[in-house]
C-alpha cells in the first residue's frame, strides 16, 4: 500500500465533538468584515470576568436608569440585540430575563419588552444602583442617597452607642482609624463604607444589616465623590472620629448629634460641586 493510501485512510472522515467546538468558538469570536481582527463592536462593552448575558444585560440596564429608553418604550427584539451586540439570542433572553427580574423591564408575547416606570424599579439592588451612580444626574442620585442617610443614620448611631458589642466597637474603631491613616482615595473610600457599614450592625436592628449590605455600592459612589475634595478631608475625618468616640463611650444622643454633623458637612460638598 503506498504512502498516499495510508495517510488517506488515517484521516478521519468527520471531525471529533472537541474539534468542532474549537470551531464554534473560533467562529464566534472571529471579528465581522471591516473590523481589525480580534476587534468587538463599541457597544458590546462587556466586563472582563463576567458571563456575556451579565454583561449584556449591565449593557441595556446602564441605558435604561440614563434614560436612553424612557419608561414606556419597547425594547428592540431579541435579533435586533443579537445583531447589536454580536451575540447569541440566548444571552440576549438571559439578559431580558435578569433585567426583568430587577424590575426594569416587563415583556409579553407579541409585544415585546418594555421600560417599567421608575417607580418598580429596584433600587435596592446592587446593580440597579451602581447603574443609577454613573448615570447622568449624578446630582439626584447623590441627594437621593443623602436622604436615605438622614433617615436612618442617625438613629442607627444611637441604637449602635446603646447595643454595640466589643467586637462591633473594635470594628467601627478599625475602620475610622483606617480611613485617617489611607494613602490613597480607594483605600479611604473603603473604609469610610466599612465605618458606615459596621454601625449598621452594630445597631442591633436586623433590618438594617441587609438594607446596608444592599446599599454598598451606593455609599462606595458617594464616598468617592465626597473624597475626593482633600481640602475637607481633616473635617470629615474629625466627625467620623466624634462618631466613633460617642459609640465607644455609650452616649446614644451625642453619638446622633455628631451623625447629623456629618451628614451636614457631607450636604455641604455636594453643594459646592454644583457651584
Amino acid at each position: 500500500m503506498s504512502d498516499a493510501r495510508s495517510k488517506k485512510r488515517l484521516t478521519p472522515v468527520k471531525t471529533t465533538v472537541k474539534a468542532q467546538a474549537k470551531v464554534k468558538v473560533r467562529a464566534k469570536v472571529k471579528a465581522p468584515v471591516g473590523r481589525p481582527a480580534g476587534a468587538r463592536r463599541a457597544d458590546a462593552a462587556l466586563i472582563p470576568g463576567s458571563s456575556v448575558h451579565a454583561s449584556l444585560a449591565n449593557e441595556i440596564g446602564l441605558r435604561i436608569v440614563r434614560g436612553d429608553y424612557p419608561p414606556g418604550t419597547i425594547l428592540p427584539n431579541e435579533a435586533k440585540w443579537s445583531e447589536t451586540f454580536d451575540v447569541s439570542r440566548s444571552a440576549v433572553r438571559e439578559a431580558i430575563k435578569m433585567l426583568m427580574a430587577k424590575s426594569l423591564l416587563a415583556s409579553r408575547p407579541k409585544i415585546g419588552s418594555w421600560v417599567e416606570p421608575k417607580e418598580r424599579w429596584n433600587l435596592l439592588d446592587r446593580d440597579v444602583l451602581a447603574w443609577y451612580a454613573t448615570a447622568p444626574d449624578r446630582e439626584m442620585f447623590l441627594r437621593t442617597v443623602q436622604e436615605f442617610r438622614h433617615i436612618i443614620e442617625p438613629e442607627a448611631s444611637a441604637f449602635a452607642a446603646i447595643r454595640r458589642s466589643d467586637e462591633q466597637m473594635a470594628e467601627i474603631s478599625q475602620a475610622c482609624r483606617e480611613m485617617g491613616e489611607a494613602a490613597t482615595l480607594p483605600e479611604r473610600t473603603r473604609a469610610d463604607t466599612r465605618f458606615h457599614l459596621a454601625i449598621l450592625r452594630a445597631s442591633g436592628n436586623d433590618l438594617l444589616v441587609p438594607l446596608g449590605v444592599l446599599i454598598e455600592s451606593a455609599l462606595d459612589h458617594l464616598f468617592v465623590f465626597v473624597t475626593r475634595e482633600t481640602s475637607d478631608q481633616p473635617r470629615a475625618q474629625a466627625l467620623h472620629e466624634a462618631i466613633e468616640k460617642n459609640i465607644r463611650l455609650q452616649r446614644p444622643a451625642a453619638a446622633r448629634s455628631a451623625v447629623h454633623r456629618l451628614l451636614a458637612n457631607t450636604d455641604e460638598v455636594i453643594g459646592r460641586s454644583r457651584r
